[in-house]
């Protein structure tokens, strides 16, 4: 019994010195310098856009995000299908009058929103879908290959929260990507005056 419990003890020491080998480096002077951790390549960032306040939040951060990493913005309206019960004899039953309305407001506001708050500063698009928002988002994420999603939580609690649930959460869970969370009455750290 001992003698094992001397073998694990030098196999501990010597896996322990090769670990603490394995992250440094020797730099050509003989010094030795810590291991480079790999760079953050972002092409393409995607923010989710429901035109509340929130959204624009989220906005103001991938601006920035997009011109530091020279990649793309992406800004997503979802417009949720509209379905009304008729009666019992007929089930639901679509409005596709007003999806087309919701669809042609949202594209005025998105291009009034990029030449407001992009100004040219970073190359984008934007674009209404149809459908569930988190699904919508998720599969648009996956098909473009998007690298980041930044989106905007409303900070729904109690029965809101019951009801509607949370787009980000339910984004947050389903996305392909990382998703940055940006929260509405927590510090900042983006610079509205840069």
């Amino acid at each position: 019994m001992k003698s094992s419990r001397k073998k694990l003890r030098g196999k501990k020491t010597s896996a322990s010195k090769a670990l603490r080998k394995a992250h440094k480096l020797k730099a050509p002077s003989g010094k030795t310098t810590p291991q480079k951790s790999p760079a953050i390549t972002l092409t393409k960032i995607l923010v989710p856009i429901d035109f509340s306040e929130y959204a624009r939040k989220a906005l103001q951060y991938a601006i920035p995000f997009a011109r530091q990493f020279k990649a793309k913005l992406y800004l997503v309206y979802v417009v949720e299908p509209t379905i009304y019960p008729a009666d019992f004899s007929f089930g639901q039953v679509g409005l596709p009058n007003v999806e087309a309305e919701l669809r042609t407001k949202a594209e005025e506001e998105l291009k009034e929103l990029v030449e407001k708050e992009i100004q040219g500063e970073v190359e984008s698009e934007w674009l209404v879908k149809t459908g569930l928002p988190f699904v919508e988002i998720a599969s648009f994420a996956k098909d473009e290959n998007i690298d980041l999603i930044i989106v905007a939580t409303h900070g729904h609690t109690g029965v809101e929260h019951i009801l509607f649930g949370s787009t980000a959460e339910k984004i947050v869970r389903k996305a392909p990507c990382p998703v940055l969370v940006v929260r509405s009455d927590e510090r900042d750290f983006v610079d509205e005056r840069v």
